[in-house]
């Protein structure tokens, strides 16, 4: 790949801050976007708004080829059997919520639900509220020391009682890539359905659910250099048309009455209101962006910058990496000796270097590793050993500062 030109793609790496070129490795949270989606955008806007799904005039019909578009594209991409198991969603947080409310309602008291430590809040949050509704057990797979989650714990937390496994794809933390088709395999083998949090695993990892064999998988746009307030579900068919709306409204039903409601087909039955059909238009975009560059390509080049910059940064006294799994992610959570989090990163954002700070919205995880938070870098198609080269030093240089 010609990373100068990739970064041509993407104006922002243009801008100074505090004086001085961005360095931006802050990808975990939020990818940035190529100029090609912008004008997607764009071009939505001005060319073709209308309500899409109800209109018989041109701009409506238009619109609307241009959001099922984007459903063909997210089959295509996660090869999912059919455009009626895609489900446009705010993100993957909506995505997982919308999995816990629907298919948690056919859940009864006393069923047992598995997730892992390093889950994102978003895959915790959503089952504890459910938990509150019905008597679900909830039981956690930890960790092993190099941040690899525990298969042997795993299978022994299954009974028959377990109906259902939810798991990161990636860890945000610790870059950690969990074996899902196996865990697909045991979760099946009694009897359990598996939903998978993606966020961390598409814009890095070649998707293929039916490979993978999981029910459900949640993933973002904002986090594959696509617009940020779209995400995406994909549910097996026959789960979805087992399971009750999530929300109600307009676009979801097939005939209202006083006397009673029926719903849509799918995927319609789980799209109640307006959707965002301008960035539905938009994530055809950024697919299309990472196609042109190739999934294996950005991975091949993630993985080289992890690897560049791993041995280098252990350089650095006192300086320790969380998570050292094989096969792991481009991220790399590390705290420098007794120095605080926040200290690091408002140290580094002041030489221009954004990285993230704090828990990462996976605090169960950072009480399993005895600490509050770590700085988080994590790398993307369009970083660089130079940047990487001032982003170590320029921690060399402040370490002991923070010591």
């Amino acid at each position: 790949m010609n990373i100068d030109s990739i970064r041509k793609d993407f104006p922002i790496l243009e801008r100074e801050v505090y004086g001085r070129k961005l360095i931006y490795l802050d990808n975990a949270a939020t990818s940035q976007t190529p100029r090609c989606v912008v004008e997607a955008i764009e071009k939505a806007y001005f060319n073709h708004k209308a309500n899409v799904h109800r209109g018989v005039h041109c701009l409506s019909q238009e619109a609307t080829d241009a959001m099922e578009l984007g459903r063909i594209t997210a089959c295509r991409f996660i090869n999912a059997p059919s455009t009626d198991e895609i489900i446009f969603t705010r993100g993957t947080t909506e995505a997982i919520n919308l999995v816990a409310s629907s298919y948690g309602r056919l859940l009864q008291d006393d069923d047992e639900i598995i997730l892992t430590v390093m889950e994102h809040h978003s895959n915790i949050v959503p089952w504890q509220l459910l938990q509150q509704r019905k008597r679900i057990k909830i039981k956690v797979v930890p960790i092993t020391p190099d941040g690899s989650l525990d298969l042997d714990v795993y299978r022994s937390l299954f009974t028959r009682r377990t109906k259902l496994v939810s798991v990161c794809h990636a860890s945000n933390v610790l870059g950690t890539v969990n074996p899902i088709a196996e865990m697909s395999r045991i979760a099946h083998e009694h009897g359990c359905v598996i939903c998978v949090d993606g966020a961390q695993g598409v814009p890095h990892i070649k998707v293929d659910v039916q490979q993978l064999g999981c029910d459900f998988y949640a993933f973002s746009s904002h986090k594959m250099y696509g617009p940020t307030g779209i995400g995406i579900l994909y549910g097996r068919r026959e789960l979805l048309e087992k399971m009750p709306p999530y929300q109600g409204g307009g676009e979801m039903i097939g005939h209202v009455s006083f006397s009673g409601t029926t719903w849509a087909d799918l995927p319609y039955k789980f799209e109640a209101g307006t959707p965002d059909y301008v960035d539905a238009a938009a994530f055809t975009s950024a697919v299309e962006y990472m196609d042109r560059t190739g999934i294996e390509n950005i991975a091949a080049h993630e993985h080289s910058l992890l690897e560049y910059a791993t041995p280098r940064l252990l350089e650095i006294p006192g300086l320790k990496i969380y998570g050292t799994a094989p096969g792991k992610c481009a991220v790399i959570s590390f705290l420098i000796g007794h120095a605080h989090h926040y200290d690091t990163g408002m140290l580094l954002d002041k030489m221009g270097i954004a990285v993230r700070t704090g828990h990462h919205c996976a605090q169960p995880l950072m009480q399993s590793l005895g600490i509050e938070g770590t700085v988080r870098a994590s790398f993307a198609v369009y970083n660089t050993t130079e940047e990487v080269d001032t982003f170590i030093s320029t921690l060399a240089r402040i370490a002991p500062m923070l010591q």
